[in-house]
């Protein structure tokens, strides 16, 4: 077994609490994200696919944009039929 002081312990412990309070923060906003695909699923609006699609557009958006990969998504976004047959999500 890991050999701590007394401080570390305390640490972890604190660590552990404040995870605990930041994950329990962020559950009723994950159940809005988990009903927010849900509704669109159940309208026929976006497909689980599509939905993938529209995040990963949405990730791109807010990060560094490689034009490549965010011309892949767009066309995949345009042209649903082709998705699965244009999009590559291995990241090379």
């Amino acid at each position: 077994m890991l050999n701590l002081d007394d401080d570390k312990r305390a640490k972890i412990v604190e660590y552990i609490r404040s995870l605990k309070t930041l994950e329990d923060a962020m559950e009723p906003y994950k159940e809005q994200k988990r009903e927010l695909r849900k509704d669109f699923k159940d309208n026929g609006w976006l497909n689980q696919t599509e939905q993938r699609l529209a995040t990963k557009a949405y990730r791109l958006m807010k990060s560094e944009i490689d034009l490549d990969e965010l011309y892949d998504v767009y066309e995949a976004l345009v042209r649903p039929s082709t998705a699965t047959a244009t999009y590559d999500n291995t990241g090379d």
